[in-house]
């Protein structure tokens, strides 16, 4: 073989030993996803496979070396041209927006599965297995609600069964993504996003965050194991026979940033952990974030409540080992109606605050000066 047909190949031939997951995932949204990519690219390249064929044809074809060329400076226009370079790209484009239409919502992470592969419809009997998600620095943190245990840079799902994930983070934004499974969702402090997929083969797959999030993003990876459903019994097994406890104290030293952090589980989690980290207040006695949602709702606790608060180290930057630039302050408990723990945000209603005046601290109580905006008694 000669020596440029070689270094034309090497290319080839150093890709051959990479494992293109994205290419050859493992989970059926995965696949759908991969096929919406091959799908797009093939009908790009009917555009641009021509394009640049011509391009080298033109260039050779009307060389200046070329005096048999045909040479007519005055053209100008041809309809028939005109209907190719237009009506294809057109089509092409039609297609692609008809299929990207479809995908976008056929695909929602959002959405709930309505199969587990090509022909097996997920039905009314079916229970998904719920994840619950934290995206913490620099680990990840996974509760199974169902069964009661919680671990630490380690997943398994069993094959066929489809997966309800609840992803929220403890400070920056990061993004999880398991590429043999389904596509990335973000994680994000205070809010809770979804992601639903299947996995359809056993096996151990790389699973990691896409969002850059500081000094130890690159060692924030873990493990997802698909197992049969023996296997994953045992491996549930195994997490409650590790003992352990993950509450709120145990979750507030995990939330310090750590690199490197190897596997780990707990037999038993606080069942409403994740709703006490999607409404940051792990911390006990402070209020959590839907309770302040619906007092703000209610017109807000008014001026006197600028000083019904208390301070304390929460800053983001205390637990990363430096002191906050400013005091930072929480609202303590008030007389409210607590909501139920572990209940979706979206199920939350608002609480009902007493609209009597508060008396703040060293505040004069409020007089008639105030206007009273009560909806005035009818004379009828």
């Amino acid at each position: 073989m000669k020596p440029y047909r070689i270094i034309a190949l090497l290319p080839l031939l150093l890709l051959g030993g990479c494992n293109a997951i994205v290419l050859n995932p493992a989970g059926d949204v995965a696949i759908q996803q991969r096929d919406l990519v091959i799908i797009s690219t093939v009908l790009m390249l009917l555009i641009i496979i021509p394009v640049m064929a011509l391009t080298v044809f033109f260039a050779w074809r009307y060389r200046q070396s070329n005096k048999s060329a045909p040479y007519d400076p005055e053209w100008d226009h041809s309809t028939h041209l005109e209907l190719v370079i237009w009506a294809a790209p057109l089509l092409i484009i039609i297609c692609l927006g008809a299929i990207t239409w479809m995908a976008t919502h056929l695909l929602d992470p959002f959405r709930p599965i309505e199969r587990t592969a090509p022909g097996q419809a997920v039905t009314h009997e079916t229970k998904p297995l719920n994840v619950d998600v934290v995206a913490l620095d620099w680990k990840w943190l996974f509760i199974y609600p169902d069964y009661g245990v919680a671990t630490v840079n380690e997943m398994a799902a069993p094959v066929g069964r489809p997966i309800h994930f609840r992803v929220s983070a403890s400070s920056v934004m990061n993004a999880f993504y398991v590429p043999a499974l389904a596509g990335m969702i973000y994680a994000m402090p205070a809010m809770q996003t979804q992601l639903h997929a299947v996995i359809n083969k056993p096996g151990d797959f790389e699973g990691f965050s896409a969002n850059y999030s500081g000094e130890g993003f690159s060692e924030m990876r873990f493990k997802f194991l698909g197992r049969n459903d023996a296997d994953f019994d045992k491996w549930i097994s195994d997490a409650k026979a590790g003992g352990g406890n993950l509450g709120r104290n145990e979750y507030l030293e995990l939330e310090r940033p750590s690199k490197g952090v190897p596997v780990q589980k707990w037999a038993s989690v606080d069942p409403n952990l994740f709703h006490l980290i999607v409404n940051l207040c792990v911390q006990p006695g402070k209020m959590c974030m839907h309770e302040m949602a619906a007092i703000d709702a209610k017109g807000g606790l008014g001026l006197a409540g600028a000083d019904l608060v208390q301070r304390i180290e929460y800053d983001k930057s205390a637990r990363r080992g430096s002191a906050p630039i400013l005091a930072k302050a929480y609202v303590a408990s008030v007389c409210t109606t607590s909501a139920p723990m572990g209940a979706e945000l979206t199920e939350v209603q608002p609480m009902p605050v007493s609209s009597t005046p508060l008396q703040g601290a060293g505040l004069p109580r409020p007089g008639t000066m105030f206007q009273s905006f009560a909806p005035r008694p009818s004379n009828s």
